[in-house]
Formats: structure tokens, sequence, C-alpha cells
């Protein structure tokens, strides 16, 4: 079971993103998923806040949220455990902000909405929005399936820092890291590709679409 915490206030378009990454998570890695009551941003106290020292906007510290919030109410049968917020974060001391953060042991994996641009400004910044965000919370819960980061190719399991980075970076993953992920959940390619594909048509994600489905020629599927 895949559970999501989301935590803090969320716009309507904001809560369709929260709802389709849910629907996303649960068909990359085969996992029924269950989005838990929201969690208000009240549970974080001042001592896991600050406000960015440039841009002057509200942050949460990851390690709190990992730590304080989800291992304390880490279900026993959760493969993952992760809080969805519209906040943005930032890991610590030394650190400007992060897009998500997971523990690979732990289970445990918050990320945010914060960067991923304005989903009510339109069908294309609402897909936007949402690619990045099914990017992100991806990347982060096959930590959990213990994935680490990609060196070899551009894939989604590359490690980002910028915006333009994590853009560049597919929704798709590599041989490599595909082959680790069916190992991890039990499914074949095949299955795996054409769930993407299917999803990502009916998300209006046309150039991934069309990816994962010339994936499916290449091994022979359709």
């Amino acid at each position: 079971m895949l559970y999501i915490y989301p935590l803090g206030a969320f716009t309507p378009e904001q809560r369709r993103v929260v709802d389709r990454t849910a629907e996303f998570l649960g068909l990359t890695f085969h996992r029924p998923v269950r989005v838990l009551p929201d969690l208000p941003l009240s549970a974080v106290p001042a001592r896991a806040r600050r406000v960015h020292p440039v841009e002057r906007q509200p942050q949460l510290l990851t390690r709190f949220v990992r730590d304080e919030l989800l291992k304390p109410r880490l279900p026993e049968d959760a493969a993952a455990f992760l809080a969805l917020t519209a906040v943005d974060l930032w890991p610590g001391e030394g650190w400007n902000f992060v897009y998500g953060d997971a523990s690979l042991h732990e289970r445990v994996g918050v990320w945010s909405l914060a960067r991923n641009g304005d989903p009510s400004k339109g069908p294309e910044a609402f897909r936007l929005c949402l690619l990045r965000t099914i990017k992100t919370a991806s990347h982060e819960t096959a930590h959990m399936f213990s994935l680490e980061h990609c060196i070899r190719y551009e894939c989604n399991m590359a490690g980002s820092e910028t915006m333009e980075e994590a853009d560049r970076y597919p929704l798709a993953l590599c041989p490599e890291c595909l082959a680790k992920l069916c190992w991890a959940t039990g499914t074949q390619p095949a299955e795996h590709l054409r769930w993407m594909a299917e999803f990502c048509g009916r998300s209006g994600l046309r150039t991934d679409e069309a990816f994962f489905r010339a994936s499916l020629r290449a091994i022979g599927e359709r």
C-alpha cells in the first residue's frame, strides 16, 4: 500500500494534481494508494519553518516532516508514506530548497508543488504542474523501492538541483532503472510501459505518451 498525506491547504486545481499524482504512483509502483485526510499546516511548529532569505516565501523543514510527522504515523502495511504540500521545502542549513526529500530505508518522504507552476492558469499550465509533480513524486517514491540516483543516463532517477535540469529529464526510466523497478514491484516492462502510456494519454501529456508507446513497439508490444 502507498499512503499519501496532504499537508496544508490546496487550491482546487492543486487538489486535482494531488489526485492525479496518487493515481500515477499506484500505476508506477503497482500498489493500491490511499490518500489520507489532510494534515493541517499547524502540525509543523515554528522551529521547522523559515522564510526563504532571498525569495521571502515560507518553507518547511523536510527532516521534520519525514522524521517527526511521518515516521511516528507510518502504517504497518506501507510500502511508502509520502506527504504532499503546496508549501516550499528546504532540508536544512546550507541548502536553498528542494523539490522533494525521501528516506531510502525509512519508507517516508515529502514533496512540494510550490515550484511546479500555477495549475489554475489554464490547461497547459495544469499539465506542466502535473508533469513536474509526478516526476518528483515517482522519483522520491522510487528511492523507497531501493532505486538510487541514476548516473548513467538522463532518466527520471537522475538527480537534479534546478528546474531547468528537472524539466530536461524525462518522465520515463532508462532501461537499467526500469529493470530495477520491475524487479522491485513484480511487474513486467510491457505492463509498466502500457500503464504509463495510458495515463499520459488521459492526462494530455502527448510527448510522454508517444515515448512510452514507441518503447512498447520497440519491445514488440502494443
